[in-house]
């Protein structure tokens, strides 16, 4: 079996090791790599996938929208967000997932998050959709730049939030940041993060955020996004595999290349 992941820019990505290393915990013989796809490039991809010169793949920016459009058949996660990270052929027809929305979930217990706190997600972006597609029982507050894409995000999410300005802050909160802001090092708008009850830091970066620094030293709860990274390629590896992912193995993993790669820094 081949597997890819398809992306522009992708050389960054941990997920070959992380489902290399799932695949060699259970024996299970099969390839894992990155491929730097445009769009012609990643609708040939799909065409592969359908005529099983790859077995599946995932998806990562800027494709998830296109993987969404190309998918014939969309999960009702894909549907809601409008993003698919997950592909493979079923019965013939190319199926696509998003299990972003299963890693946010995994992620959250995983690091013991308030579960009875509000959630402020911050962006509006595919990322954030499968935020608040992930904590529909949650009380939810969206803040994003464009006010207006805060809304139409809860349009198509078919999810209800309350809309609260960029930079406002919300006592008590989980604060889920689904914006590129800190993976260069860049800090979140002064006050978002006051009285935080807890952070999810769901793009991964070199090391750690500020708002991750800020949120641990505080005492409260953080979910890193190699925390994210890894709970979706779990559930991804159980859609391409129907087993259970080894996650201890994917873990070892992810945690032995973080750490190389900071030592180049």
């Amino acid at each position: 079996m081949k597997f890819a992941v398809l992306g522009d820019p992708v050389e960054h990505s941990l997920s070959p090791v992380i489902h290399n290393a799932a695949f060699a915990a259970l024996g299970i013989d099969a390839t894992y790599i990155s491929r730097r796809v445009d769009a012609t490039g990643f609708a040939a991809a799909i065409d592969e996938i359908r005529y099983g010169a790859l077995t599946g793949a995932n998806v990562t920016m800027p494709h998830k929208d296109l993987a969404f459009s190309l998918s014939e058949r969309p999960s009702e996660g894909a549907l809601r967000t409008g993003a698919v990270n997950t592909l493979l052929l079923s019965r013939g027809h190319v199926h696509g997932s998003n299990t972003d929305i299963d890693g946010i979930v995994a992620a959250w217990e995983w690091n013991h998050l308030p579960v009875d706190r509000p959630v402020l997600v911050l962006g509006a972006g595919g990322a954030a959709a499968a935020a608040v597609v992930a904590l529909p029982d949650r009380d939810l507050f969206v803040s994003a730049r464009r006010a207006a894409a805060a809304t139409d995000l809860l349009v198509r999410t078919r999810v209800s939030a309350q809309v609260i300005p960029w930079g406002e802050g919300l006592a008590g909160a989980v604060v889920v940041n689904a914006t590129p802001v800190g993976m260069a090092g860049e800090s979140l708008p002064v006050g978002v993060l006051d009285d935080a009850s807890g952070l999810f830091e769901m793009s991964y970066a070199s090391g750690t955020t500020p708002a991750m620094r800020r949120v641990h030293d505080s005492g409260a709860a953080v979910a890193a996004g190699t925390d994210m990274l890894l709970a979706q390629a779990a559930a991804s590896f159980q859609v391409w595999t129907d087993r259970e992912a080894p996650i201890a193995a994917m873990r070892s993993a992810l945690e032995i290349e973080v750490a190389r790669r900071l030592a180049l820094l």
